[in-house]
């Protein structure tokens, strides 16, 4: 029995990542692309997630501690179930036996494992009353290790205090004053359900005022490059538009061999 699964696990789990791994195995984008991933939108990803038969990537109806701050970062995933004695015993000597903490609760030990750039994400199936997974305190410590934040399918505590950090953003079902209780921790990069996703560790987060997609590793830099192209056809559209060279119905469906030669024209003189 293991908290976590092994690096031979990881590796065999997220076996189409193309990049490099942490230690532990999860896949590590390059930083690069989720600076590029931040001017992604989420139909942007969306479209290009779909056309590549990823249909249950996105998730919405979140509340947010910074609504508007976009998020982006490689997940940590996590795992709780409903309380039962002799499987808490059992996680808490295991985690114990591994160097987990033994102050504080198992949802530290989540917090413990996080790095800059990731995103942690928490399925405690949809718990708010006794599911805050982090309060200001602990929120605080996710702030500082990752600069991104958490997607949490439960609830907050300090709700106030969390919206007083900086350079992160929360998303989560609701508030409550309680604690968090009468819950185990099931696993950690392991694959979790937030809504109608499945989500594997190392996934790339995207969070939008929209809500949150879950995109593979070997899908990042797919979804940035098309993204980042959606952008120049549209501001190359915009622009003879504006000039009065095509019409909005030329310019909005498929492009004429005159538009495609106008166009590669246009961006080889923009690059100058």
């Amino acid at each position: 029995m293991r908290v976590q699964p092994s690096v031979e696990d990881l590796i065999r789990l997220t076996s189409m990542n193309p990049f490099e791994r942490f230690a532990d195995g999860r896949p590590k984008v390059p930083d690069d692309l989720l600076v590029r991933m931040k001017e992604v939108t989420t139909e942007e990803a969306w479209g290009t997630l779909y056309h590549a038969g990823y249909l249950r990537q996105f998730e919405g109806k979140w509340h947010e501690t910074h609504p508007g701050v976009i998020t982006v970062g490689r997940a940590v995933t996590a795992q709780f179930l409903p309380h039962r004695p002799d499987y808490h015993e059992a996680v808490q000597q295991t985690g114990l036996a591994e160097g987990r903490g033994a102050a504080g609760g198992q949802n530290s030990w989540i917090i413990e494992s996080l790095q800059h750039n990731d995103v942690m994400v928490v399925d405690i199936f949809g718990k708010v009353k006794d599911g805050t997974v982090v309060g200001d305190n602990l929120g605080t410590a996710v702030r500082t290790r990752t600069r991104a934040g958490a997607v949490i399918d439960g609830g907050v505590r300090d709700y106030q205090g969390l919206t007083q950090l900086t350079d992160v953003n929360f998303y989560i079902r609701g508030m409550d004053p309680t604690g968090i209780a009468d819950v185990t921790l099931a696993g950690l990069n392991i694959p979790i359900r937030i809504g109608g996703c499945t989500v594997l560790p190392g996934d790339v987060v995207l969070g939008t005022p929209s809500g949150v997609l879950f995109i593979p590793p070997h899908l990042a830099q797919k979804v940035v490059e098309e993204s980042e192209d959606t952008r120049v056809r549209d501001e190359f559209g915009k622009s003879r538009l504006a000039e009065g060279i095509w019409t909005s119905g030329q310019i909005d469906s498929v492009w004429s061999d005159e538009i495609k030669a106008d166009f590669e024209n246009w961006k080889a003189n923009r690059k100058r």
